[in-house]
């Protein structure tokens, strides 16, 4: 039996047993008009809720509360220049903010999925593969030029941070 109507039949002997008392005729009626309702709510599937999504930067934030971060990218970073983790020129900075811009716009009211759960990072973010509407966001990331790999195995980088500034 689907879940849906399980949670249906529950509620309508929820219901018997409250109204047992009314006569006969009022009690058809008003179960009727609950079952309508409760089916029309779950007749197009049971939605689930779209996910919470907070961007920190381009490449890592929040999913309903959960750390995480895009796995063998990198984005530029919004940090201050010369603070531990931050922008390495005003131009990644620049870049950063960017990037945090367009993660944003393709993410807001769109169906996410988790594509890949590679586990934690040594920050205690989950390390994943998203997917927006059907489609890789680093893949798309990466083609409009706001990402560049930086492969990882077993949480270590195996290749050199990509620079994001000219010449640097």
């Amino acid at each position: 039996m689907h879940f849906a109507m399980l949670r249906q039949c529950q509620f309508m002997n929820r219901i018997d047993s409250v109204f047992n008392s009314i006569n006969s005729k009022t009690l058809i009626a008003f179960k009727a008009f609950i079952f309508l309702l409760i089916f029309s709510v779950f007749a197009h599937g049971n939605p689930t809720p779209k996910p919470s999504i907070y961007w920190s930067d381009g490449d890592s934030g929040r999913i309903d509360g959960v750390k995480f971060r895009l796995a063998n990218i990198d984005a530029p970073e919004t940090g201050r220049i010369g603070q531990r983790s931050g922008a390495k020129c005003l131009e990644e900075v620049e870049l950063g903010k960017q990037a945090k811009a367009f993660v944003i716009s393709l993410t807001n009211d769109a169906n996410l999925n988790i594509l890949k759960n590679y586990g934690e990072d040594r920050y205690d973010r989950l390390v994943i593969d998203l997917s927006v509407n059907g489609e890789d966001i680093s893949t798309i990331g990466t083609r409009k030029g706001f990402y560049k790999s930086w492969k990882h195995k077993n949480g270590r980088s195996v290749e050199k941070k990509p620079s994001w500034c000219n010449g640097k």
